[in-house]
């Protein structure tokens, strides 16, 4: 008489496994901000990404690929806690070689210690001795990670022979905590230099303003500067304060900058 296959004790259910999946999508989605706007972010219905965070119901393939995509992750967020994956998968940092060397503090970084949104940034040019850039950034959250995110002036990229189109013009880079303030590893697309940036916070009415120094990677010249200081002033998502700010993004003169970033930058003194 045949043997009937039996399904082995410890196999999930469908729905414990739409509960595991539930939950990871809760976590990764508390991470980055809003339901709204990860499903926004994300092309589908507000109503059915709220099925898929209940346990209600999977995604399609191709929905669940756009989810990984976007947090960052595999599709194991299907069957096992997002904790014990990040647990096996190392920090995601590094190499595991240097895993204890440079920990994993790219996650987690609190909205108060480094919030989204928009920041206005003032330093000294890189490439003209005695003129400033006035630029915007955008800080975000993705997977559980910090990003930053902007666009070089056209002026650096022409001055520099390079094309100064959108994708050509664009910069991404990761933060990291760093122990009295935050740290981040800058590049353009498929570029061979790049910026380590440190800011700490600085004491204000607002509490909106970060101080520190940018270094590129390049080699020593007589005219250029390798390191300067830097500040940045968070504005949020104030449309009409950031629509000012986009206005003024450009080379500029020492007085042209803002008072408070003026003092902050120490301009005419020695960086040390």
């Amino acid at each position: 008489m045949p043997q009937t296959k039996t399904q082995p004790q410890d196999d999930p259910s469908p729905a414990a496994l739409r509960s595991v999946f539930g939950r990871n999508l809760r976590q990764l989605t508390e991470n980055v901000g809003s339901v709204s706007q990860v499903s926004r972010d994300l092309g589908m219905n507000r109503t059915q990404f709220n099925r898929y965070l209940s346990g209600e119901s999977f995604p399609r393939p191709d929905q669940l690929h756009r989810i990984c995509r976007y947090f960052g992750v595999d599709a194991r967020i299907l069957l096992e806690p997002i904790d014990r994956l990040r647990w096996q998968q190392g920090n995601g940092e590094v190499h595991p070689e240097l895993e204890e060397f440079v920990p994993d503090s790219d996650r987690g970084i609190p909205q108060e210690v480094f919030p989204d949104g928009i920041y206005r940034f003032s330093r000294p040019s890189f490439l003209f001795t005695h003129k400033f850039v006035q630029g915007l950034v955008l800080v975000y959250r993705s997977g559980g990670h910090t990003f930053i995110r902007g666009y070089e002036l056209r002026g650096a990229l022409q001055e520099q022979g390079l094309p100064e189109t959108p994708s050509e013009r664009e910069f991404r880079g990761q933060v990291l905590a760093r122990d009295g303030g935050i740290a981040a590893m800058i590049s353009r697309r498929s570029a061979a230099t790049c910026t380590f940036n440190f800011l700490t916070r600085v004491p204000s009415f607002e509490n909106n303003y970060w101080v520190g120094y940018v270094a590129r990677t390049a080699g020593e010249t007589l005219t250029g500067r390798r390191v300067a200081r830097m500040v940045y002033e968070h504005l949020g998502h104030k449309r009409s304060e950031i629509a000012r700010a986009a206005r003024s993004a450009s080379f500029c003169n020492e007085d042209d900058l803002l008072p408070y970033h003026r003092q902050l930058l120490n301009a005419g003194m020695p960086f040390r």
